[in-house]
C-alpha cells in the first residue's frame, strides 16, 4: 500500500492515520502533529478510486457500503499494518488508530475485527451503519466519537446509535459533538485528552 512513515521519539507509539474520501496519505500528518508530535507517524493511502477519489473501500452510495469489498480491504489493511509494524519496528498494539471520514469507517471494521489489539482510537466522523454480530470484548480500549451535530453524511441517530454500539462491547467511549463532518479544535483538544489518559 502507498504509504509514508516518519520516525518520532524513541519508545513512542505510532499513529496510524487514515484519511478521508479524496485524501491521502499525507492529509492527516498535520493532525498527528497537533495530537502528539513526539509519535511516529504512519499514513496510509485508500487503494479504492471512486471518480478520481482515494477510498479505503467500495460503496453503492452514501452509506451504503459494499460488504464484501469493505472486508477484503480490512484483510489486506490488517496484513500491510502487521507487516509495516515489522519493517519500521514499532509495537502495532500501542499504536493509536486515527480516522477521518470514510479512513474512521474501515478502522471500525478493524476494530471490530479484532485481530489487531489496538489500546486507543480517535474516530472523526465516523459512519458505521452495519450490525456486529460477533461477541467482542473492547474493554481494553479508548475510543474518541467526534460526531457533527448538523452532518448531512454521518446524521445525529447513527453517531449514536455507534456510540452505543461500541459501549455495548465494553469500550470507554469519549464523545465531542462538533458543527458538521469535520476536524475541529474541539476534536483534537478532546483527542489530546484521550491520548493523556493511561
Amino acid at each position: 500500500m502507498e504509504h509514508v512513515f516518519k520516525k518520532g521519539a524513541p519508545d513512542a507509539p505510532t499513529f496510524i492515520l487514515l484519511h478521508g474520501t479524496g485524501g491521502d496519505e499525507n492529509d492527516l500528518i498535520p493532525l498527528a502533529q497537533n495530537l502528539n508530535p513526539s509519535y511516529n507517524i504512519l499514513g496510509v493511502r485508500g487503494e479504492i478510486s471512486e471518480n478520481g477519489m482515494n477510498r479505503f473501500f467500495k460503496r453503492h452510495g452514501q452509506g451504503k457500503y459494499d460488504i464484501e469489498d469493505l472486508n477484503f480491504r480490512t484483510d489486506r489493511l490488517i496484513q500491510f499494518l502487521k507487516d509495516a509494524a515489522e519493517q519500521y519496528e514499532f509495537d502495532l498494539e500501542k499504536a493509536v488508530v486515527v480516522g477521518f471520514s470514510n479512513g474512521s469507517n474501515i478502522a471500525l471494521n478493524m476494530i471490530f475485527d479484532e485481530r489487531i489489539d489496538f489500546q486507543k482510537a480517535l474516530l472523526y466522523a465516523p459512519l458505521y451503519p452495519l450490525p456486529v454480530t460477533n461477541e467482542i470484548d473492547l474493554s481494553h480500549m479508548d475510543i474518541l466519537i467526534s460526531a457533527g451535530e448538523r452532518d448531512p453524511i454521518s446524521p445525529v441517530r447513527e453517531s449514536k446509535r455507534l456510540i452505543s454500539l461500541l459501549k455495548q462491547h465494553g469500550a470507554n467511549v469519549e464523545t465531542v459533538w462538533v458543527n458538521s463532518h469535520e476536524l475541529s479544535r474541539e476534536g483534537i483538544e478532546a483527542g489530546q485528552k484521550l491520548l493523556a489518559q493511561k
